[in-house]
């Protein structure tokens, strides 16, 4: 069997978040085949660990959940796997239990995580679950994260800053506007604001970073003849990893200040750290040469910062190409399993 049939054999497994169960459980049995792995499963979460003396542990991790979509659809096309998670990330996730199961013996110790709800909040991971309930199955020295990042080194992440604006007015009845104030009105020169937005570049450690600002979400409105007194706008801020909660949310706040007034709200809803480069570190430094091509910046966030909040050096090393995660057109090719296979295995070698 091919690893794309063999990556289409997960692909084939429904896996939308919250949904990991049937997936968890093929992946626990084809780890539990080996004598020299200790399989555990938490929840939806499963964690294989090699058994022996060796006195570096290397953690290697991908999620097992997608984003919505359906998995009957998947198929093999010439040398391509199409369908819902083949990108992000179960040609990856194939790759893992291939080499989970090589008997190859290894001059350090391995540990496999296939962990819940990644695609969804971060209070709801799997991987945050694994730590909370079983702190000792993520003991290690180092870790990769089988994220899509196109057979290069995305080292780190950004962060991730939501925020809610709430903007006030005044109702009035439609017919007569000018007894009120349109908070939906309001809306548009902060949107505006946002949309002319230049984003901030930082280089660390060697790696470019590009902060992004987006408007994600609109709400407002009464009736369709009520001039609307209220309105809420959230916006995404990506944030490089060389600022705090702090420091992104004062300078978005101060970005923003001219287009608020008193009596407007700005709320946190959600913040996730981001994680330096930790290219310093020996096996991720080799790990990069290993691709033969430089470093990048993560734009994203992932469970590297994770990682990183556990004092563990971590990066996302994985098959398939970034751009095409989420799409409804996502796939993987056989080459860039492959690529990401031998790079993986010389590193564990």
């Amino acid at each position: 069997m091919s690893r794309l049939d063999e990556a289409l054999e997960l692909v084939s497994i429904s896996s939308v978040s919250r949904n990991e169960a049937a997936l968890a459980a093929h992946v626990e049995s084809r780890l539990r085949t080996v004598s020299t792995l200790d399989v555990e499963r938490v929840g939806d979460n499963v964690v294989a660990r090699s058994i022996g003396h060796h006195a570096t542990r290397v953690l290697v991790a991908g999620h097992l959940d997608t984003v919505p979509g359906d998995a009957r659809h998947a198929a093999i096309v010439d040398d391509q796997l199409q369908g819902v998670g083949a990108c992000d990330m179960k040609g990856s996730l194939a790759v893992m239990l291939a080499l989970a199961t090589d008997p190859t013996p290894r001059s350090l110790e391995v540990t496999w995580i296939f962990y819940a709800r990644e695609e969804i909040t971060r209070k709801e991971s799997g991987l945050s679950e694994i730590a909370e309930l079983r702190p000792d199955l993520l003991q290690g020295d180092v870790a990769l994260l089988a994220e899509p990042t196109g057979g290069v080194v995305e080292a780190g992440c950004q962060g991730t800053l939501k925020v809610s604006v709430e903007l006030t007015g005044r109702r009035a009845h439609v017919a007569r506007p000018f007894t009120g104030r349109n908070a939906i009105h309001r809306v548009a020169n902060v949107i505006e604001r946002v949309a002319s937005y230049e984003p901030r570049i930082v280089d660390i450690e060697g790696v470019r970073y590009t902060e992004q600002l987006q408007a994600v979400g609109v709400e407002g409105g009464v009736a369709a003849n009520v001039v609307p007194d209220a309105v809420t706008l959230t916006i995404n801020h990506r944030v490089a990893p060389d600022r705090s909660k702090e420091q992104a949310t004062s300078w978005l706040r101060e970005y923003l200040g001219a287009s608020l007034e008193e009596g407007d709200t700005f709320s946190v809803l959600d913040w996730a750290p981001g994680a330096l480069p930790s290219l310093d570190n020996d096996r991720l430094g080799a790990l990069v040469r290993l691709t033969g091509r430089p470093a990048q910046g993560k734009v994203g966030w992932t469970d590297v910062a994770t990682f990183q909040e556990l004092a563990i050096p971590a990066t996302n090393f994985g098959a398939g190409d970034p751009l095409l995660a989420h799409r409804s057109d996502e796939f993987v090719t056989l080459d860039e399993l492959t690529r990401f296979e031998d790079v993986l295995r010389a590193w564990l070698a």
